[in-house]
């Protein structure tokens, strides 16, 4: 797919800034030439060569592998595209990385949306003589997904569901055609929750959100498991039975509540079963964990559902990094929109996850070049 018709000189990176984690594409050209090549200045050919050629960057930055891009034109220009994260708190050593390798040299402005493009903004300055252009976090966003969808992933599909989600043993990942995606609710769970209701790529609006992200997780994870990451929590989580931690609906009632049609198995209080001492003392981290992870996966599929039924919106695509190697949580979420809402809500899904912004940002680059 073509994307755009100006010309923007490279390096093109876009990225997203957020609140637990740094989401950065890279762009790298496969058709240049021999001329372009010898007159491509030392920095540019070092900053590509380490870009592509190592799978992790320093103690803590990771190049996706998995989900690169390939053979994709933008501006007229035939290459694959990279994504890179790192922890937030690893900003400064990112922009000293810049100041050293004199990325400035080469262009000197970087688009960036999240909050940290407010937040660092004066470190690219004064560290590496950068200038960021900041970018609004919810349109790179529309963007960003909008765009990666249209292009697929490579032949296959981008968006996928979770047919047969409240069968462990029938479960499975099923492509999702989203051709026609108007209108979809997009909620994006990041270190915290954004809800979107999206009518077409120009008409959006955030309808709400909840501070109880994947930030609220990690967080509490290492509180309660003294885990440090978040894989190191969800491999806790995937140990553990949360049932041990929460009081379901049978615990108050003994079964069903049938007037209201409350199935026993329902979690009637998260961690309510915390205030009998002989049940904390039972408890493992593992299960404190689990029932961390079903806390905030429920509060974020309540709160979708509902929006999704004030707006008279049937499509919910949850994206975020929360959701990175976190099937758990997507099953949850699949599994509890169905249900509840008797078969009327569909939970999406997209394989790139957490890097849309970075995207939208990349493409707001090459679109606001100069002819």
């Amino acid at each position: 797919m073509v994307y755009g018709k100006k010309k923007y000189a490279f390096p093109w990176f876009g990225m997203d800034i957020g609140g637990t984690l740094v989401k950065l594409v890279y762009f790298e050209p496969k058709d240049i030439t021999v001329e372009e090549e010898q007159e491509e200045v030392e920095n540019l050919k070092n900053i590509r060569k380490y870009l592509t050629l190592n799978v992790a960057y320093g103690s803590s930055g990771i190049r996706d592998v998995h989900l690169e891009l390939k053979d994709l034109t933008l501006c007229g220009r035939k290459g694959n595209l990279h994504f890179i994260r790192f922890p937030t708190q690893d900003m400064p050593a990112f922009i000293q990385m810049g100041g050293d390798k004199h990325f400035a040299t080469l262009h000197t402005t970087l688009c960036a949306t999240g909050g940290g493009a407010h937040k660092f903004e004066p470190d690219f300055q004064t560290m590496a003589h950068l200038r960021l252009r900041k970018l609004d976090e919810l349109d790179c966003l529309i963007k960003g997904v909008l765009y990666i969808d249209s292009v697929s992933f490579n032949g296959h599909s981008e968006c996928y569901y979770f047919e047969n989600a409240s069968d462990p043993e029938k479960c499975q990942k099923m492509p999702y055609n989203l051709e026609n995606p108007y209108p979809l609710l997009l909620v994006n769970i990041g270190s915290g929750v954004s809800i979107l209701a999206v009518y077409s790529k120009d008409n959006y609006k955030r309808v709400t959100g909840t501070s109880l992200g994947g930030g609220t997780f990690l967080g509490l994870c290492c509180l309660l498991t003294g885990c440090s990451t978040f894989e190191e929590a969800l491999e806790m989580a995937s140990h553990g039975d949360s049932t041990k931690v929460d009081k379901l609906v049978k615990d108050i009632y003994g079964g069903d509540y049938e007037r209201f049609g409350l199935p026993g198995w329902a979690v009637a209080s998260s961690f309510g079963s915390m205030i009998c001492k002989e049940k904390r003392d039972s408890v493992s981290k593992e299960d404190l964990a689990r029932a961390t992870l079903v806390t905030i996966t429920n509060n974020i599929g309540s709160i979708a559902r509902m929006c999704a039924l004030n707006e008279n919106i049937t499509r919910v695509v949850f994206v975020g990094n929360f959701l990175r190697v976190n099937t758990l949580s997507m099953k949850l979420l699949a599994y509890a929109m169905d249900y509840w809402s008797k078969g009327q809500l569909k939970a999406l899904f997209l394989e790139h996850e957490g890097y849309f912004g970075a995207v939208g940002a990349l493409l707001e680059l090459l679109d606001s070049a100069e002819p």
